[in-house]
């Protein structure tokens, strides 16, 4: 297991909490073959960590802070890591899509991506106007203005262990 990953996902919204962290070690544990590691890139972002995404060139994101779904820990981006020698570092990041790294013929990308819309996750990449391959959400139906909204009315509880302000779902 990845415990970058780990780390990342105690910030995630309560409501997913538990469940990613599940879905995440059965990924790695029954899903993907040996020298191959799901990691996820990011989980909760703050507004200003958006922002700096949404500046960045060449352009990785539409949506400026409050507009993310990650800005509201339900959402996380995947990469998956290689052993390319098999000797439990895991050297390369890889966001190709069509690599089998452990041989069992399907596209690792494709297993976690069938695993984790199976799951009930929405995935970027499924998006016609701007495709975000690494990204899935689960948004339990709002939109994010309606989430922006929530918290800005105070429709929020604050998690005292990561100091996030998460809204009531």
């Amino acid at each position: 297991m990845d415990v970058v990953t780990l780390n990342r996902i105690e910030q995630a919204h309560p409501s997913i909490r538990e469940e990613l962290r599940e879905d995440y070690l059965y990924c790695n544990n029954k899903l993907l073959g040996k020298g191959v590691r799901l990691r996820f890139a990011s989980v909760f972002r703050t507004i200003e960590e958006q922002n700096e995404l949404y500046n960045k060139r060449p352009k990785v994101t539409n949506a400026r802070g409050g507009q993310s779904i990650h800005n509201y820990g339900l959402a996380f981006d995947i990469v998956l890591l290689y052993d390319k020698d098999l000797d439990g570092r895991f050297e390369e990041a890889s966001w190709d899509m069509v690599r089998d790294g452990d041989g069992d013929k399907i596209a690792d990308w494709l297993e976690v991506i069938n695993f984790f819309k199976s799951k009930g996750y929405e995935w970027g990449g499924d998006w016609t106007s701007f495709k975000d391959y690494p990204h899935f959400q689960k948004d339990f139906g709002y939109s994010w203005r309606e989430l922006k909204e929530k918290r800005e009315s105070g429709d929020y509880f604050v998690d005292s262990k990561n100091n996030i302000k998460y809204v009531k779902l």
